[in-house]
């Protein structure tokens, strides 16, 4: 009795067995990782393009910035223009600052040094109506319960400045007063003004001129700040999704 031959014969895998299980696998992952890869690359893909279009948003806003910045100053409009007409405008105004209602916007960095900006409304001649007037920045005293000077000149004063659009959502870390007025906030808030303000505010926001008078640091950051950070995120998102295609890929193609 040939029982070597038995056994072998017994034991022996059946035709075809050896490369049922590459197959089998491939499909998982052809399946499971096409799966994965539905969700991961659109994923990736939004969130570089995300990065990329507030690259592209800054440039523009530079760019809007270099024309209508650099041109020589005009006077402010009558009435109450639209903000977004105004944006990034050279302006001359002319009127008296409130000093009453100026305020210290907390946490503004300034080369790595925490401080203040000075927000004081400026009532336009022969108008009721108010336009805030960014002065600067301060750095803060070492003890924080202290207020830098901020001295406020006397009488009328004719500036000149680049006009922005203030920040309409911002976080503030404690509830804000409802009410009653304080020389210290944590952003600037357009509407709090509005409503404090005896006149009509204007929605704009005019950074002083270097050389305009009664002002502070005045080192005003670009809109294109940062631009090359969010390319580089953005690169490393669609780096992302190139790499999950094809690590996929390269499962499916590899040899047992």
């Amino acid at each position: 009795m040939n029982v070597s031959g038995n056994a072998q014969g017994q034991y022996a895998p059946a035709p075809g067995a050896a490369t049922s299980r590459p197959v089998s696998s491939r499909r998982r992952v052809a399946l499971f990782g096409g799966l994965l890869l539905a969700v991961l690359v659109p994923a990736f893909v939004s969130l570089g393009l995300w990065q990329w279009n507030k690259a592209e948003a800054k440039q523009a806003l530079q760019v809007e910035l270099d024309q209508r910045g650099l041109a020589p100053p005009t006077p402010l409009p009558a009435g109450l223009p639209a903000a977004d007409s105004l944006r990034y405008r050279h302006l001359i105004v002319r009127g008296t600052y409130d000093a009453d209602h100026q305020v210290l916007i907390d946490n503004r960095l300034y080369r790595e040094v925490a401080g203040y900006h000075v927000l004081t409304p400026l009532r336009l001649a022969d108008s009721d109506r108010y336009v805030l007037i960014n002065r600067g920045w301060l750095p803060a005293p070492p003890d924080h319960h202290e207020r830098p000077a901020a001295p406020v000149p006397a009488g009328e004063i004719e500036l000149t400045g680049i006009a922005i659009l203030p920040p309409e959502r911002f976080f503030n870390l404690a509830a804000q007063p409802v009410s009653g007025w304080e020389a210290v906030w944590q952003n600037l808030d357009l509407e709090r003004f509005r409503g404090i303000l005896p006149g009509p505010v204007l929605g704009i926001v005019i950074q002083l001129d270097p050389q305009a008078p009664a002002g502070f640091g005045r080192d005003w950051p670009r809109p294109d700040e940062r631009i090359e950070r969010h390319r580089s995120y953005a690169l490393q998102w669609f780096g992302f999704a190139i790499a999950s295609v094809g690590i996929w890929l390269f499962l499916l193609v590899r040899r047992p």
